[in-house]
């Protein structure tokens, strides 16, 4: 099981994909230079890079955390059967997320709190399963916490322009609007305090609602950064955004507020879509910072 623990809050990775996002270094991060990719290839590649085909790889992953004696799942991925006629990547999946959920003695019913970073489409698929012909939430038990700017942001009655252009099309009908239907969001603002342990706070940019989740337990740190980090590349290059970024500046900002914070704090950084190890241990180092560590979720590739 690829599962640590830091204080008293225990950690689980659950898989749902691995491989191939279809896209070049440049086409995914337009502003990082070809040097940084050539220059640290030897340890991008497999995990981060594929150097015969110079496509990255990415991975899909839910965090499971058992704290306090709740069941919380940060990011749900992209879900099976959804309908994304602009991300054919990930059109109608079929994968075995809920039976890796299984594996950890976690059923969707057990599950307290469900965390959307934010309302992209790859971290809110499983938020939902299609029961006959409508979408219901998979975690029926759960509160779903989603930012209210992403709610907002996203919901076609506001028909807000996004760099995303379609791509997040049907994402809001079939796997946010189903859920909140159902009594079962909490949306939130500026920051939400769940318990003792973790903190949720805002960090726009990537999105405007995209937020990230602070974990203080004992003399140990983590956050759980969503899409503010999509390769260890923006690391070593903290100016770089992805492609999908709606304010460029905010996310730079943001990007070098919290990997500070993480670097000054001895803080796990965890984003949403790191293969290999997942998560990264970081320092400052000149005006950028530097991987100075791994954590020790067990690394894997999509041979594995």
């Amino acid at each position: 099981m690829e599962q640590i623990e830091l204080g008293d809050v225990t950690i689980t990775r659950i898989r749902e994909y691995y491989g191939s996002v279809d896209m070049t270094p440049h086409a995914f991060f337009p502003e990082s230079s070809k040097e940084v990719w050539t220059d640290e290839s030897p340890w991008l590649d497999p995990h981060f890079l594929d150097s015969e085909t110079n496509i990255v790889n990415s991975a899909i992953q839910t965090w499971l955390l058992r704290s306090e004696g709740r069941t919380i799942l940060v990011d749900t991925g992209v879900g099976n059967h959804k309908e994304r006629p602009y991300a054919p990547v990930w059109s109608r999946l079929d994968t075995d997320f809920l039976a890796n959920l299984a594996r950890t003695g976690v059923a969707p019913e057990d599950v307290d709190i469900v965390i959307n970073t934010h309302l992209h489409i790859d971290h809110v698929g499983w938020n939902t399963r299609l029961d006959g012909r409508e979408w219901v939430p998979t975690f029926p038990n759960a509160t779903y916490l989603m930012p209210k700017d992403d709610f907002d942001f996203w919901n076609p009655e506001n028909s807000h322009e996004s760099v995303f252009g379609r791509g997040n099309q049907n994402v809001f009908e079939d796997s946010v609007a189903p859920v909140h239907r159902a009594g079962r969001t909490l949306l939130w603002e500026g920051s939400h305090r769940i318990d003792a342990h973790l903190r949720l706070d805002a960090a726009p940019g990537h999105t405007p609602g995209s937020s990230v989740l602070t974990l203080a337990s004992g003399t140990d740190r983590a956050v759980f950064v969503g899409d503010m980090l999509h390769s260890p590349v923006q690391v070593l290059e903290p100016h770089v955004n992805s492609c999908f970024c709606e304010d460029p500046a905010g996310a730079r900002a943001t990007r070098r507020k919290v990997l500070g914070w993480a670097a000054d704090h001895n803080a796990l950084v965890i984003p949403a879509h790191l293969a290999g190890h997942g998560a990264a241990e970081v320092a400052h180092e000149g005006a950028g910072f530097a991987i100075k560590g791994w954590a020790p979720f067990t690394p894997y590739t999509e041979r594995d």
